[in-house]
């Protein structure tokens, strides 16, 4: 079971999946695959569903890549979002062919009547966009003003400066689609400064009540990129701001969708539906190769699909307490090693059969709770 998130914003809803007005935090990823081979796209956006991601955007920057869309939107196991940029007729096409959200930088498009016409599209098909800003395009339109303020970056006005910046480039936008009578929006200011996002949405949070997505834009390698995304989303999610998410990476987005149900996880606003495996962070008192086994662990638990709370531990200063808490345990010793089931102790293994015996007990506690009462 989802949970809802505190501070709700309006209901924005895109296919099946509602943004906003309280409903719980939706997980995004995009494709990297040429969006006009139908196969590769559609193979990774179940690949991306399966990961447990529940929108999948794909670019779309040229006629052909539109020409696909159909038929993608129609093999997607979850809503298909289309990324447009520069060419309205992009977004008419996506619309046409079933999109159901738009991501839009209005000012990419130079034409107001071509703005226009995308509104009066997206209002008839009742297909949401998302108005997105981030700090690079903010910076490469603004004037001579901004070199000013980065002379009085270490006074701190630099970053102030560019979610002034920000905020009046979206409220110039927001106020441009409010005119056409169009409100079915959701916003997006992003950076790949992680205090600058931070910044960013905790004004727009303030400003405005439409639903919030929230991203570090080029983020970086996982390795680095977690980091980077991890520091702004989770301390505006802990804030109840956001509504939907997309940790982006240099990588495979099968990564980006597993780290953002983690992170949804592990600050309980998501019920966590597979295995949790926690270990000890190792030390001098270890007598037994723990980190190898850690590995295997995490490896063979895959295989389970539901929650259940699994604690490796190295030493018996952690291993009892930790024990207590997790469904089941391993506290090693010198070739040796206690299980624990509920906090009890059910069975002494020598080292060799360690990772055996866990994960039959784990499997034992694993289908009780599939079989039920």
């Amino acid at each position: 079971m989802s949970k809802t998130k505190s501070n709700s914003t309006r209901a924005v809803q895109v296919g099946s999946v509602t943004i906003g007005g309280g409903a719980p935090v939706s997980i995004q990823s995009m494709t990297n695959t040429p969006t006009h081979d139908v196969e590769a796209t559609l193979a990774q956006v179940r690949r991306l569903a399966d990961a447990g991601c529940e929108l999948v955007r794909v670019s779309v920057p040229r006629r052909r890549d539109t020409s696909a869309l159909s038929e993608i939107v129609a093999g997607s196991p979850v809503p298909i979002i289309a990324d447009v940029h520069f060419q309205h007729q992009r977004a008419l096409e996506a619309i046409e062919a079933g999109a159901a959200k738009i991501r839009l930088n209005p000012g990419n498009i130079k034409d107001p009547k071509h703005v226009a016409r995308v509104l009066d599209a997206c209002r008839e098909r009742r297909v949401p966009i998302r108005i997105g800003v981030n700090e690079g395009s903010v910076v490469e339109r603004h004037d001579k003003t901004l070199r000013q303020a980065e002379q009085d970056a270490l006074a701190g006005d630099y970053r102030k400066h560019l979610v002034d910046l920000m905020m009046d480039y979206l409220e110039g936008y927001v106020r441009l689609f409010e005119s056409h009578s169009f409100e079915n929006i959701v916003l997006a200011a992003k950076s790949n400064d992680a205090r600058l996002a931070i910044d960013a949405y905790e004004a727009l949070a303030k400003r405005f009540d439409y639903p919030l997505h929230l991203g570090v834009t080029h983020a970086g390698p996982p390795e680095t990129g977690r980091i980077r995304s991890i520091a702004a989303l989770a301390a505006l999610l802990a804030q109840g701001i956001g509504d939907t998410l997309r940790i982006s990476y240099a990588a495979d987005p099968v990564l980006e969708v597993l780290d953002a149900k983690e992170l949804l996880w592990s600050l309980r606003l998501r019920e966590r539906t597979e295995p949790e495996l926690i270990a000890c962070p190792t030390c001098a008192r270890l007598e037994v190769d723990l980190l190898p086994l850690v590995q295997q662990v995490r490896e063979r638990l895959s295989a389970i699909r539901v929650p259940i709370k699994v604690a490796v531990m190295g030493c018996v200063v952690n291993g009892p307490g930790e024990a207590d808490d997790a469904d089941v345990a391993l506290c090693a010793g010198k070739g040796r090693a206690d299980i624990y089931v509920a906090g009890q102790k059910r069975r002494t293994v020598p080292e060799s059969d360690m990772l055996t015996a866990l994960l039959e007990e784990c499997k034992i506690v694993a289908d009780s709770r599939t079989q039920g009462p």
